[in-house]
């Protein structure tokens, strides 16, 4: 072991200690699946879940309209089918009619009703409510004229008219902020509708102590059921803690008393994963690795707007010197050395691996070749790197090993690079302003759709999306193209073409496309990951 992995270690033994002291494992018969949040969870109102700690549980005790699969394929959910215009702006959703709201006080008798069509007129009006403040009202700008885009022709019916075509909308209702809520319970506890959740998804909320744990049971009302016609979940409860620490996290997994870890610690990734990111022998048999394509692009950006005064001073503002950094640095030694081959090299688009306009054969996007980068430099007028001046690349300190990585195979062509480490809010609010010319970067998506990646790009997208305020109007003529194609392998075709107009054009340095990571509990089956890491419980059973 290294000295830092020694540490890491040392501390996992004494807090084993503490820990198997003051917290006696259960002998319940009930399946209880646990997982940690060392982040805390803010609110249990779907109309704030705008990061993974929210997400998760609500995406346990609420349903949306449709939802993804395993596969990122819209399928139905609480509409079981659903019927689009011709001229593709109306979207009539057929509701299924066996839903029912979990038990709770805010019903007549504390049963809870039949879920309507109201119900999701009310949902999704609240979240452009400017009372309510939800951060998930971007879902519907300048794509909807407001809540009368909502209606409910009767208790099964729910229409939806967009003010012009949006291929991607399905998935934007999949999106956990399309959540449906009952309006007695938010009427009812108001602000405190965050603790006090009511949906009709497979869990409801049990308990509740902040900094403690959190607690889901099984809804037995819930609606859905298996293959052979078994109600789901297979699970009885879904136990969550909060320990900040990830070491005491992990310990919690080998003891077998959580579950399961999302990702891995940089701390002791070198004492579980190989470098070819398989698990050690060490670990086999008492612990599951699961890895599969994560919808989430790590780069670097450009500012590229040449009106701006400190992007005419740049020489990052010469496509050739974008292009040199590029060529200039070896993706798959980094992802290798640093990240223990957790993810892709990206060597493709900006789509990520695992969306179907991915195309690394049609895409063609950069790959380590110093020569290509030193005569690049030379075209631009800086052979060598003489007359060039330091480029700063901004990023936080959690990828500073990376940025250094790059840093250092730059100054090999020619290029000095300085890497400045700065907080994460700072560098987004710098970002945001266009003050940060070059700095680290990622885009996760939000819905299973490659437009979601390349709005990003998108000439009248502000920052965000785009923070590199990349102009291209073949670009935006072809973004527009593809709003309004209905045929997947069209549209698809659309997308290859922008991915690759934009990575010739190098507004972004792409790093690599990432993965899920997943350590599990052997005793868990059932337990899929999926491109969005939404955590799916309705199938997971424990022995």
């Amino acid at each position: 072991m290294n000295q830092i992995s020694n540490k890491v270690f040392i501390f996992i033994l004494m807090a084993g200690f503490s820990l198997t002291a003051c917290r006696p494992v259960s002998t319940s018969n009930k399946k209880t699946f646990r997982y940690n949040e060392p982040t805390g969870i803010a609110s249990l109102d779907p109309a704030f879940a705008k990061n993974q700690s929210v997400i998760w549980p609500v995406h346990q005790i609420y349903n949306t309209l449709v939802q993804t699969d395993s596969k990122l394929n819209i399928v139905p959910s609480l509409a079981k089918s659903w019927d689009i215009s011709a001229d593709k702006i109306t979207y009539r959703f057929h509701l299924r009619r066996d839903v029912y709201f979990q038990d709770n006080d805010v019903f007549p008798g504390g049963r809870g009703r039949r879920l309507n069509a109201g119900d999701i007129v009310y949902s999704l009006s609240r979240l452009l409510d400017k009372k309510t403040s939800s951060s998930g009202a971007w879902i519907f700008n300048e794509r909807v004229s407001g809540p009368e885009a909502f209606r409910a022709p009767d208790d099964s019916t729910f229409e939806l008219r967009l003010l012009t075509p949006f291929h991607p909308v399905l998935g934007l209702l999949s999106m956990q902020y399309c959540s449906i809520v009952p309006h007695e319970a938010v009427e009812k506890y108001g602000k405190d509708f965050r603790s006090h959740p009511c949906g009709t998804g497979p869990f409801q909320l049990k308990s509740w102590e902040e900094g403690q744990d959190l607690i889901l049971v099984k809804n037995k009302n819930y609606f859905e059921k298996d293959s052979a016609g078994n109600p789901l979940p297979y699970l009885d409860a879904v136990k969550i803690s909060f320990f900040d620490n990830r070491a005491t996290e992990f310990l919690l997994l080998q003891q077998g008393r959580l579950d399961f870890m999302n990702d891995i610690d940089p701390s002791f990734k070198d004492e579980v994963l190989n470098k070819k990111g398989e698990l050690k022998k060490e670990w086999e048999g008492r612990i599951q690795l699961s890895k599969s394509p994560y919808l989430n692009t790590e780069y670097l950006g450009f500012v590229v707007d040449s009106s701006l005064s400190a992007v005419k001073a740049s020489p990052l503002r010469l496509l050739k010197v974008r292009q040199a950094i590029n060529y200039g640095f070896d993706r798959r030694k980094m992802i290798l050395y640093l990240r223990n081959s957790i993810g892709t090299p990206a060597e493709s688009g900006f789509i990520p691996e695992g969306l179907p306009g991915f195309d690394p054969v049609r895409v063609q996007g950069y790959h380590y070749d110093p020569d290509r980068a030193r005569q690049l430099l030379r075209e631009a007028g800086f052979p060598g790197g003489t007359g060039l001046p330091p480029v700063t690349l901004k990023t936080i300190d959690i990828y500073a090993d990376l940025a250094g990585f790059i840093a250092r195979q730059l100054e090999e062509i020619g290029m000095k690079v300085q890497v400045d480490i700065t907080q994460k809010s700072l560098l987004l609010e710098e970002t945001a302003k266009s003050q940060a010319l070059f700095f680290r970067a990622s885009w996760i998506g939000d819905y299973p759709d490659a437009e979601n990646y390349l709005s990003v790009f998108y000439s009248q997208n502000p920052a965000p999306p785009n923070y590199t305020r990349y102009k291209n109007p073949v670009y935006d003529q072809l973004y527009r193209q593809s709003l309004l194609e209905n045929n997947d392998s069209l549209r698809f075709a659309l997308y290859r073409t922008m991915d690759q107009l934009m990575i010739h054009d190098a507004p972004i340095v792409p790093l690599w496309y990432d993965q899920v990571i997943h350590l599990v509990n052997p005793a868990v089956s059932g337990f899929e990951a999926n491109g969005l890491n939404l955590l799916e419980l309705r199938h997971t059973r424990i022995r």
